[in-house]
């Protein structure tokens, strides 16, 4: 495990060499908040870590519902009953082997490693939704990588949590768009034009620092992140307009094309 601080925002990386996966401690006031909880192995390293800055896990937040973000969620969760579990309400169905779909939601398959029906024991604490407040942090709803996919804003400082909204190995994209380097976030993400939606709202808040479930962090990202949305957005419509021309792949009929607000 790496350890990695950029102001109040502490990067706990598992394996940074070969398959990054990051959680991450939020300072506050009365102890830590922790953004997501990595793999089943790293219950340990978390803790340690949080031991080392010496102050207690108030809480546990995940970004979404896929196993490498909720690996260590159950083991956490029986070592620290009293720190808070929250969740969005839309991913909170996923963590609990719920796949389906919901009314106007985009038609294709959610992907990824999705938990099977009672595999996860914790139930959440809290059922998050757009704009609400954890700490200092507010919850944004970021759908696309899964339905229920949420991203947090330090209020204080503007550091952006993005779980999977966005990936830095490989170099920096728009969840869906693939790094040949390291395609899993893109192989795992359920609405490319929705992320495509989502990462254009992040980008509007204009995040000082962005910190993301695979990678670095990334200082004064806004430059980097509306690169990546030109990109995923020139792709798209190439994607778009060879299904209009009868050309191999496209999108799905009935997929959600969001506005292009940027």
């Amino acid at each position: 495990m790496k350890i990695t601080r950029e102001g109040n925002v502490v990067q706990l990386a598992f394996m940074p060499r070969f398959f990054p996966v990051n959680a991450y401690f939020v300072e506050e006031d009365d102890g830590l908040t922790l953004i997501d909880t990595a793999l089943p192995f790293s219950a340990k390293g978390i803790r340690e870590a949080a031991e080392r800055l010496g102050k207690p896990i108030r809480r546990i937040v995940l970004t979404h519902a896929h196993g490498d973000h909720i690996g260590a969620l159950d083991a956490l969760k029986a070592a620290l009953p009293e720190a808070e579990f929250a969740i969005s309400a839309r991913d909170a169905r996923l963590l609990a082997g719920d796949a389906s779909l919901e009314p106007g939601e985009h038609a294709g398959p959610i992907k990824g490693s999705v938990p099977k029906l009672g595999a996860i024991r914790s139930k959440p604490d809290i059922l998050l939704r757009d704009g609400d407040r954890v700490g200092s942090l507010e919850a944004i709803a970021t759908p696309g990588h899964t339905p229920g996919s949420m991203s947090f804003l330090d209020t204080r400082t503007g550091a952006l949590l993005a779980g999977d909204a966005l990936q830095l190995r490989g170099g920096i994209a728009v969840s869906g768009k693939v790094r040949p380097l390291f395609p899993f976030p893109a192989m795992a993400t359920w609405s490319k034009e929705d992320s495509l939606a989502s990462v254009r709202r992040l980008l509007e808040r204009k995040p000082t620092l962005l910190a993301v479930g695979h990678g670095r962090m990334l200082a004064s990202p806004a430059k980097e992140m509306a690169r990546a949305v030109a990109e995923a957005e020139r792709a798209w419509h190439s994607w778009h307009t060879g299904r209009q021309d009868g050309s191999p792949g496209g999108r799905r009929k009935n997929a959600h094309v969001p506005e292009n607000r940027s």
